[in-house]
């Protein structure tokens, strides 16, 4: 089965600085061959993604990214710079890559303006926002402008996982509960909960957000949101927390690659709002594919969730 991957990395020169840090609780024999992968445009991921059965990654950079950068001005520069290689990489392998744009949400007008750039001129399909910036959530009216123009440009958002603004005391010295095992998850299923109870998806209905790992678990809740919100908090909206889930937010598998998320993931959201990722290079790009090629399921809806959904939704070409 052909395959489009959402959630692939990569690195740009200049931008490790930023990433560096999100890999210290990982052994040195661990990072070694990751950071080889992350950098390579060439055989060595071409090579995995071959295996893999991958036609098409849509590729972008590992985060926080430029997202953690305190000053505005060097933030939108290296982003844009970041932008312009990503660009040059995929042009020299049109038929196998894509791109997410890495913008500066720093100054909300300018990213709007760099994202439309992104999309306009250099043909990538949407962006990756990875967390929080400096503190500043999604769901906050400054970042109108940027929603506002993703929306005009019908341009994906994917928010990946990032650290929180502080970690929660209640990880204590476990330290693997920080970041990819479970703190992460809980971030950015916080995250997009703030965007549909902050009322971005009522001041701009046509927007879309991705989420990978099937969701970080919000498809499992659908019901509990809608009851808790209203019957103890009185929440009022336009629709049902589970309908904006399901008419704004569409999830890759990345990094759950079990047959139980993925079908509840489906039965929740429904068989055109789930797709495939990798996770390259932070898991295993093999398993992965081969999860794809051997999980139970009607061979039209592994199509629809191989690649599909994914060519529909970010307008990609299949030959």
């Amino acid at each position: 089965m052909k395959k489009i991957a959402l959630e692939e990395h990569c690195m740009s020169p200049g931008l490790e600085e930023y990433w560096r840090p999100t890999m210290s609780l990982v052994p040195e024999q661990v990072f070694k061959p990751i950071y080889a992968r992350l950098t390579d445009f060439g055989d060595l991921r071409l090579g995995e993604m071959d295996a893999a059965g991958i036609e098409k990654a849509v590729l972008s950079i590992a985060g926080p990214g430029v997202q953690i950068e305190p000053d505005t001005a060097r933030a939108t520069y290296k982003a844009a710079e970041s932008n312009d290689f990503l660009a040059a990489e995929i042009q020299r392998r049109p038929k196998r890559y894509e791109g997410f744009a890495h913008i500066a949400l720093q100054d909300p007008k300018a990213a709007a303006a760099e994202l439309e750039r992104c999309v306009k001129q250099l043909g990538f399909k949407g962006a990756m926002i990875n967390g929080q910036t400096l503190g500043h959530y999604l769901d906050e009216r400054r970042f109108d402008p940027f929603w506002a123009k993703a929306e005009e440009l019908d341009a994906p958002i994917y928010l990946h996982p990032a650290d929180p603004v502080r970690m929660y005391d209640g990880y204590g010295d476990y330290k693997v509960l920080m970041r990819a095992t479970w703190g992460w998850g809980v971030e950015t299923g916080t995250h997009a909960l703030r965007m549909i109870f902050g009322g971005v998806f009522e001041r701009f209905p046509k927007a879309t957000l991705l989420l990978g790992h099937c969701g970080e678990s919000l498809p499992f809740m659908l019901w509990r949101f809608d009851s808790r919100a209203k019957a103890l908090y009185g929440v009022k909206m336009s629709k049902d927390v589970s309908q904006f889930i399901v008419d704004n937010i569409a999830v890759t598998i990345s990094g759950m690659y079990s047959r139980e998320p993925v079908d509840c993931s489906i039965a929740a959201l429904g068989r055109s709002r789930v797709m495939f990722s990798a996770d390259f290079p932070f898991e295993s790009i093999r398993e992965a594919g081969s999860f794809m090629d051997d999980v139970a399921m009607d061979e039209d809806l592994r199509a629809d969730v191989a690649w599909r959904n994914a060519a529909k939704l970010l307008k990609i070409k299949m030959d």
